[in-house]
């Protein structure tokens, strides 16, 4: 898409590890960034989908073809309770690709998309064919990139992209919770509802407002931090373990927390990241998706043969047969690749998700995992 008259013009490149090239016109910030290359299926709600620390060292890829069209919220401090309007503070994803903008026209918006990026140190590239870039994708597996954005003028070559590449760290090998997760507790709202700790590996603003909507207080920890019995006086009667980027199999501190007995007897949820991370607390194994599932149209089936449609945002997931012997039991699963999308444990004390109840962008038809976890922490306060 044509760059506006008021609009300083950039031009963009994607290049791939595998030497595959996509050039466009940039936007956002003019810098180079490198990450992992993936896509995402949704249609709508881009500002919280580049907000999602889940895609935090990911170069995000819109199949939609148009973006800005309602701009994004103004700048704001955080909430009354506490939180972002978002789903973190700051722009996650390392770069965007999309395959056009358009002026944004919506009542509420505070800047367009371009600006937002640019004043995040984000770049992007547009005018690029994404459902080509996407079936290459979908063919080959997720692959590593870099993103760079400059001037008219200058194009850098190949060798040079891909040099950049070859410095960079894997996805895996990189650090995200230093990056996303708090590094002191805080306790969000106060009252006389039930305390629920959450080890927060980087989750989402909507995860915390879905359980503070329920009446309950919200005792927010670093990843690696001891679930405490009790705080400032209060028992702790739940716990939860949300969303985040990076391999769950490299956050050994959360696993080890979460395998520790004392912490079986918490009424717990797990949601994506969490999901996998309690299967491998309880010697379970997880395993790397050819080119994940990001979007708001996946479906789980449950055994009692419902099935709902939910937001997702993974690119992990645990392997079944590694639960024999876990004292868990598959809870949900996708019909088009069967990979497994819930766990819970006999006793009731168990219960994830790999999917997004919480949705924000996406249905949030899975919210009663929501009130069943709320309920039975009540039940045990």
């Amino acid at each position: 898409m044509p760059a506006r008259a008021d609009e300083t013009r950039l031009r963009g490149t994607l290049f791939l590890e595998d030497g595959t090239r996509f050039d466009g016109d940039g936007f956002g910030a003019p810098v180079r960034r490198a990450g992992e290359v993936v896509f995402t299926t949704g249609m709508a709600g881009y500002p919280e989908s580049l907000t999602d620390p889940s895609f935090r060292g990911q170069i995000l890829t819109f199949t939609y073809p148009l973006l800005g069209n309602y701009g994004v919220p103004p700048a704001r401090a955080d909430g009354p309770d506490g939180l972002p309007d978002l789903e973190s503070a700051e722009v996650q994803v390392r770069a965007a690709i999309v395959r056009g903008t358009t002026r944004p026209h919506h009542w509420a918006m505070g800047r367009t998309l371009d600006a937002w990026l640019a004043a995040e140190g984000v770049p992007g590239v547009r005018g690029v064919d994404t459902r080509r870039l996407t079936e290459h994708l979908r063919s080959h597996g997720v692959l590593r990139g870099v993103v760079d954005v400059a001037p008219l003028g200058r194009s850098p070559s190949d060798e040079d992209l891909a040099s950049t590449i070859r410095r960079a760290p894997e996805y895996a090998q990189e650090k995200f919770m230093e990056e996303v997760s708090p590094r002191k507790p805080s306790v969000l709202a106060q009252g006389p509802g039930p305390l629920v700790a959450v080890l927060d590996c980087g989750v989402k603003s909507s995860i915390f407002r879905a359980l503070l909507a329920r009446g309950v207080r919200v005792l927010r920890l670093p990843f690696d931090h001891e679930v405490p019995r009790r705080w400032e006086g209060r028992r702790v009667a739940g716990l939860l373990v949300g969303n985040g980027p990076g391999d769950p199999a490299a956050l050994e501190a959360t696993i080890h927390e979460l395998g520790r007995p004392s912490n079986r007897d918490v009424v717990t949820l797990g949601i994506c990241l969490g999901h996998q991370l309690i299967a491998l607390a309880r010697n379970g194994s997880t395993f790397k998706l050819k080119y994940g599932h990001r979007g708001q149209n996946k479906t789980i089936c449950f055994p009692d043969g419902r099935a709902l449609i939910v937001s997702e945002n993974h690119g992990y997931a645990v392997d079944p047969a590694s639960l024999r012997g876990t004292g868990l039991e598959p809870w949900g699963s996708n019909p088009d690749d069967g990979t497994l999308e819930g766990l819970r444990d006999p006793a009731g004390r168990l219960l994830a998700l790999q999917g997004h109840p919480e949705g924000h962008p996406g249905p949030q038809e899975a919210g009663f995992v929501f009130d069943e976890f709320v309920r039975r922490v009540r039940r045990r306060a």
